[in-house]
């Protein structure tokens, strides 16, 4: 099993790679600087995905699409993001903005 980067470390990581991709990112809520799990907003053209961190089935680090396969409309990803921090307060908020729906770091999803 692969070590854990603290939540605060990889936020300014995720948020780095983005700005040097030119798509601009943003944290919209701070959580647990150690331990918190992360929630990524990815906004574009065609709607709104939100990626929440997972394991796959080899306990590798790997990104499931909370919000489901196709992209939804803004007001259904945010009421996910709030269901999902008043289960864990926490959360980690990211929002980047990608005109494809595709994260701007390097992610395996399930």
């Amino acid at each position: 099993m692969e070590a854990k980067v603290k939540a605060g470390l990889w936020a300014q990581m995720a948020l780095r790679l983005a700005d040097m991709a030119g798509q601009p990112g943003m944290v919209l809520r701070k959580g647990d600087p150690d331990s918190g799990g992360i929630l990524c907003v990815l906004r574009g053209r065609e709607g709104c995905v939100v990626l929440s961190q997972a394991r796959d089935g080899e306990g590798r680090p790997a990104w499931m699409r909370g919000t489901g396969p196709a992209p939804v409309p803004e007001p259904v990803a945010e009421a996910y993001v709030e269901r999902q921090v008043k289960r864990d307060p926490d959360l980690w908020v990211l929002e980047f903005e990608t005109p494809d729906l595709q994260p701007p770091f390097e992610a395996k999803i399930l």
